[in-house]
């Protein structure tokens, strides 16, 4: 489990990819390697991966973790080639604050930056998504964009549009962000579970002593 809050950027430093999964290397000279074990979470891009190797050598950190056939599928991973940039951030402890929202790293969708402007000091960008995630989607409520949470300022038929202030745009991967770059989306999970309980409302306990 995660926030959304990106702790550090990274580099994909090594792709090997086959027909049925793939591998990579992330480093990162900025992400605090020290309390990382192999087997520990790190979302890339909003995607949980596993680190199954760790170079913790000083400027030079990193992490090998495996990809399957559904993650390359599901997220924006397909695409990605040497040298891609990288939001990262670990996995949550009980003492973290809950400053973003709760983010699963499970990716629902693949969404299109539609537009990107200045507004203010600030950048606007509106984002397209696919069109089955849109019921999950509300305004001021939260998403999760490549990893980062986010608040949603309007949804409309060309998508919801994002306000972006210059701390995020300097210290994630959204600076290098254009027209037609493809990101990975997270609805919000109450929106999910909550779809999911009116799905399957509470059935009486028929086995249960009436009288």
């Amino acid at each position: 489990m995660f926030t959304g809050l990106i702790e550090a950027t990274g580099l994909i430093t090594s792709i090997e990819k086959n027909n049925e999964a793939a591998v990579i290397w992330v480093n990162s000279s900025n992400l605090d390697f020290s309390d990382i074990s192999i087997g520990d979470s790190i979302a890339v891009n909003g995607v949980c991966l596993t680190a199954v190797e760790l170079s913790k050598q000083q400027n030079d950190a990193g992490f090998r973790a495996d990809l399957s056939m559904e993650t390359l599928q599901r997220s924006c991973f397909g695409d990605y080639i040497l040298g891609q940039k990288v939001n990262l951030e670990k996995a949550l402890l009980p003492t973290t604050r809950l400053g973003g929202h709760l983010v699963s790293g499970h990716v629902d969708g693949i969404g299109k930056i539609e537009k990107r402007y200045a507004e203010g000091n600030a950048e606007t960008f509106i984002i397209s998504a696919p069109q089955q995630l849109y019921r999950y989607i509300a305004e001021k409520g939260s998403i999760c964009v490549d990893g980062i949470s986010l608040t949603v300022n309007a949804v409309d038929e060309s998508g919801f549009r994002l306000t972006i202030i210059p701390h995020t745009l300097e210290n994630t991967g959204m600076g290098d962000y254009k027209e037609a770059t493809l990101v990975n989306l997270e609805v919000d999970l109450l929106a999910r579970y909550t779809e999911q309980l009116l799905k399957y409302p509470a059935q009486s306990d028929t086995n249960s002593d009436n009288s």
